[in-house]
């Protein structure tokens, strides 16, 4: 796959000082062409990236291109969906170690981490504030917009770029206009981040604050029912706001977004507005969020995007935007006059970015979400999620000193599980488990509430590695 055409580089620089040799041994080819000229072309295997140049000569034009594999005689005949020890070799977290923290960070492939690399040096290269920089900056931008609007099914208008869940969700909770007895409905598994943000807003602008048991519904015989009917059942006629997680990051349940929208947009006496906390949900859903109805989702790229820490994003609906005011404002939220002065904001999502960005992020996650593409498509990507899921949740529960939270086969790439002390879980067992896993090189971690070990399986996951831990369980609970 080129890639070149995404990261903007056009600018003549020699091979050896985009792929220093710290970053690992370098393979070169050099292929004459008819006219006696040559292209050479340089792979680096631990970058998973590689350049070409053509002509002669020590400086020449160079073009930035991404091998899905080296081309050796070995894989030349392997797809990634055959060969996925060969694929996760691109991810360097990977190595040597059973990695199930997707849903804390995910691991970043080669590609991406060589994008942060080469797009830093390309702006140095130019000079960090120019023209030329300027534009090629605001183009890594929209390309991003462009590629997370595909992944989420929405258009690159309707998206702000933010540096995380977090941020994301703080701009419609800051930008709505909160009159005093408005209510604010949460479930009872949001991360305490959005809990401390919903509070501080009820504390500053009188609005009313509650919860609705959404925990509770992930065994009942149908979650999906039971989780509108436990948000109908809390909703009041002040409710102005409803926030959950689309996947609960403790239990791993998917929610019904579609139905929750549903439910709030035809409340009486108003209609209710939601936000979606899809810190897991992005990278692991097939996602088409205007058939949702959900006015406001908030995400990041650093976990099942597996792109770096920093960068993030919100979708708002085109009917909510002139109902979210920019809190934050710099010279990327507003559109100016001849004179350069502030005369009004950007028409869509990008009123609510604000300044100077770290862009070399960008370009790293529009690689990242390339290199999941290269595997297959999301759908097919989410049903080995839930297979890989299925498989590692049956053989806990097989396990007489283990108990998955959930009874019933998991739909998300989420699996928590209580280890039990006669009869009851241990928080004390959790911790030793997780701590002595790690030291064996199997990363997973405690959850506080419900008190459980979570382990998490991405589409590039083993089914080797699910029984290596569950085998590394037995041996560490045995002691």
């Amino acid at each position: 796959m080129d890639v070149s055409g995404a990261l903007g580089i056009t600018q003549d620089i020699a091979l050896s000082e985009v792929i220093p040799q710290s970053l690992g041994k370098r393979q070169y080819r050099r292929t004459p062409s008819s006219q006696g000229a040559y292209r050479e072309t340089t792979e680096s295997p631990q970058m998973g990236i590689g350049f070409s140049r053509e002509g002669e000569g020590d400086r020449v034009e160079l073009a930035l291109f991404q091998p899905c594999f080296m081309n050796t005689a070995k894989t030349a005949d392997l797809s990634p969906r055959t060969d996925l020890v060969h694929y996760r070799q691109q991810f360097p977290a990977l190595a040597a170690k059973h990695y199930f923290n997707y849903g804390g960070q995910g691991p970043m492939p080669e590609a991406a981490i060589a994008a942060l690399e080469t797009t830093q040096r390309q702006i140095q290269q130019q000079g960090p504030f120019s023209n030329q920089v300027n534009r090629w900056l605001g183009q890594l931008g929209a390309d991003l917009r462009q590629s997370l609007g595909s992944e989420l099914g929405v258009g690159a208008d309707t998206l702000t770029l933010t540096e995380n869940v977090t941020v994301g969700c703080n701009i419609p909770l800051w930008g709505l206009d909160w009159q005093a007895g408005d209510h604010i409905l949460m479930g009872d598994c949001e991360h305490p981040g959005i809990i401390a943000t919903v509070q501080e807003i009820g504390r500053r602008f009188g609005v009313s604050v509650s919860t609705c048991p959404l925990m509770a519904t992930v065994n009942q015989a149908d979650p999906d029912q039971a989780a509108v009917d436990v948000i109908a059942a809390h909703l009041q006629p002040q409710t102005r706001l409803v926030v959950v997680s689309h996947i609960l990051w403790n239990t791993g349940q998917v929610l019904p977004l579609t139905a929750i929208a549903d439910l709030c947009h035809h409340h009486q006496p108003r209609s209710v507005l939601l936000l979606a906390d899809a810190a897991q949900s992005v990278g692991m859903l097939p996602l088409n969020l205007e058939e949702t109805g959900v006015d406001f989702y908030a995400f990041t790229g650093h976990k099942w995007l597996c792109g770096p820490a920093g960068v993030g994003g919100l979708y708002i609906a085109p009917a909510a935007l002139d109902q979210v005011r920019p809190t934050f404002i710099g010279w990327r939220s507003v559109t100016n006059d001849s004179s350069g002065h502030p005369i009004g904001f950007q028409p869509n999502g990008q009123q609510y970015e604000v300044a100077t960005s770290d862009y070399p992020l960008y370009a790293s996650l529009n690689s990242a979400i390339a290199t999941h593409a290269e595997w297959g498509n999301p759908q097919e990507r989410y049903q080995r999620i839930c297979q890989l899921s299925q498989t590692l949740w049956q053989r806990l529960g097989e396990q007489p000193n283990l108990r998955p939270l959930r009874t019933t086969p998991p739909d998300s790439g989420l699996i928590s599980f209580e280890v039990l002390d006669n009869g009851e879980p241990s928080p004390a067992l959790h911790k030793h488990l997780v701590n002595q896993l790690e030291a064996q090189g199997s990363l997973l971690r405690t959850l506080l509430y419900p008190n459980c070990v979570r382990a998490c399986l991405h589409y590039f996951s083993l089914e080797t590695e699910i029984e290596a831990l569950v085998a590394e369980i037995q041996e560490v609970l045995a002691v």
